[in-house]
């Protein structure tokens, strides 16, 4: 069976403890044809010692922060593999994550991005994941449109991939893995390993949802993203209009509600590009 070079990248701010775990995570696998890529986002910590505690790391720093987007990018730029991983500096990666998600990659060679399952961690407890966000195989574009089903800890996908969709908006200060999955499952399906080979760690208070003020507006900028730049079919046209005007019509009211100027005249703008309503239903 092919062993291809997996390229894992980390992208961190400010987290030396929690990033020490995941490192770990990655050195424990039982796959070892990988490299791994630590990209420091202009932490202000004491997160570059991570290249002391851990020698054998391709360590990169940001000189200011960026965002997580432009810290994946970095990776992915100075990165060899014919796969890439992501794995966020708070998620551990159980020992034969690489190995068996590599294996399923090789037994279906024309699938592109493939995730496993998971195991939630909140607050140090297991919590089960509530029946929207249940992971499926296959044409997911149509649920994706609603949240994000893909986590980027789980994911791996062929470099050739991203040369045809292009890499993270570093536009966007969240939902910049929310923008990556829908420019790619429009098109191609998502392989899922049943297997739950990453623990998902939350609930701490430097997560970007919680950091992230009005954060569906990313969202929204995905959306119409997508609708200016896609060749969608009809029925993927008419889905992501009702989606983008459901999530602009939250987002406007709440706006209404707090006399946010900035955020109407946002929505008012989404509104005007792409003709949606901003009304409720």
């Amino acid at each position: 069976m092919a062993q291809p070079l997996v390229s894992v990248i980390i992208p961190v701010y400010n987290r030396l403890n929690f990033l020490k775990e995941a490192v770990e995570s990655v050195l424990r696998q039982t796959y070892k044809n990988y490299e791994l890529i630590i990209v420091d986002d202009g932490s202000t910590d004491d997160t570059p010692l991570i290249k002391e505690i851990f020698p054998p790391i391709k360590y990169i720093r940001h000189p200011e922060n960026k965002g997580v987007a432009a810290a994946r990018n970095t990776g992915i730029k100075n990165s060899h593999g014919e796969l890439l991983a992501f794995l966020d500096s708070d998620d551990l990666w159980l020992p034969e994550k690489l190995e068996k998600q590599v294996e399923f990659m090789n037994q279906n060679p024309d699938l592109l991005i493939s995730q496993t399952e998971e195991i939630w961690i909140r607050n140090g407890k297991r919590v089960n994941p509530r029946k929207k966000h249940k992971k499926e195989g296959g044409n997911i574009f149509f649920r994706s449109l609603e949240l994000c089903l893909i986590s980027p800890s789980a994911v791996i996908l062929k470099r050739e991939l991203l040369k045809e969709v292009g890499l993270f908006d570093e536009d966007l200060k969240a939902a910049e893995d929310y923008d990556l999955w829908l420019r790619i499952t429009w098109k191609y399906p998502v392989g899922l390993l049943p297997q739950p080979l990453v623990i998902k760690r939350g609930g701490h208070p430097d997560q970007l949802s919680r950091t992230t003020p009005v954060i569906d507006r990313y969202r929204i900028i995905a959306l119409k993203k997508l609708l200016l730049s896609v060749p969608l079919s009809n029925a993927q046209r008419s889905a992501v209009l009702k989606e983008l005007q459901r999530k602009c019509w939250i987002v406007y009211n709440g706006a209404l509600k707090k006399n946010n100027s900035e955020i109407i005249d946002f929505c008012q703008n989404i509104a005007g590009e792409t003709g949606i309503k901003l009304k409720g239903g």
